[in-house]
């Protein structure tokens, strides 16, 4: 890949897509120390940046927005949506407010997993993906998938199939778009990471005063590990795992040539 393919901007998602991701943290200069050890950003005010590009966003937290990491959707009309996510039984915690770069609303599911809606004005989310210290595949930790499954279905009109032995919904178009799986007591949605390598982020993380909650795994084609920051804030972080691929050939039973 070039320095310019590697550089690229993303300039925009597809509605209802996983697009943001923002820390909420009582002490963001700290935090911002904290993640800029681990993934290399660069603290830029309310965003933090990877090679000049906003890969997250860092907030004070309040009491409509608790500590922790928060994922947004791209949405066109955000009132159109909120009125969905009230129809399918969800709820409105923090009504639309102009943000930099957007206007946001906070909702939750039925069974309190929160996300952001954001509907860009000049700035469409985070402006890097698929390498190391940018978003990776968010997941609905829930307890009761069957009625996740209602609920998303009817307020975004996700898709909710199984593959490898773990849950992903799938938007629209029928492309993954994020992952669910099996807790307990209650719901809420992990952000994740990738990362070039799963046990040395893991390890990193220790090393700066974080915690390893799940030790890392591999599940498929990816590796991931659930880690906590200082202060309690949980997410995930991912790399993928690359298997040798044998090729074998056997010539028994091929025809003869005269």
């Amino acid at each position: 890949m070039s320095t310019m393919e590697r550089l690229m901007r993303i300039r925009g998602y597809a509605p209802l897509t996983p697009c943001w991701v923002e820390l909420a943290s009582a002490d963001p200069a700290r935090a911002a120390e904290f993640y800029g050890e681990l993934f290399g950003w660069e603290s830029a005010g309310d965003r933090f940046k990877l090679g000049g590009r906003a890969v997250a966003g860092l907030s004070r937290s309040m009491p409509e927005r608790p500590d922790g990491w928060l994922t947004h959707l791209s949405t066109p009309d955000l009132d159109e949506t909120l009125e969905q996510v009230a129809l399918s039984g969800g709820h409105c915690l923090s009504h639309p407010a102009d943000a930099h770069g957007g206007i946001r609303a906070i909702i939750a599911d039925p069974a309190g997993a929160m996300l952001g809606l954001w509907q860009a004005t000049d700035f469409a989310g985070a402006q890097a993906r698929d390498e190391p210290g940018t978003m990776s595949w968010p997941e609905l930790i829930t307890d009761d998938p069957s009625s996740a499954a209602r609920f998303y279905g009817s307020a975004f009109g996700w898709l909710l199939r199984h593959e490898f032995g773990t849950g992903e919904w799938l938007n629209h178009g029928h492309d993954a778009i994020a992952g669910l799986a099996a807790g307990y007591r209650g719901a809420w949605w992990r952000a994740a990471f990738q990362v070039a390598d799963i046990q040395e982020a893991a390890d990193h993380c220790e090393r700066l005063g974080g915690a390893v909650i799940s030790e890392p795994i591999e599940t498929g084609l990816s590796a991931y590990a659930e880690l906590r920051d200082p202060w309690g804030a949980r997410f995930s972080v991912a790399a993928p795992v690359h298997h040798p691929v044998e090729l074998t050939v056997s010539l028994g039973n091929l025809p003869a040539w005269d």
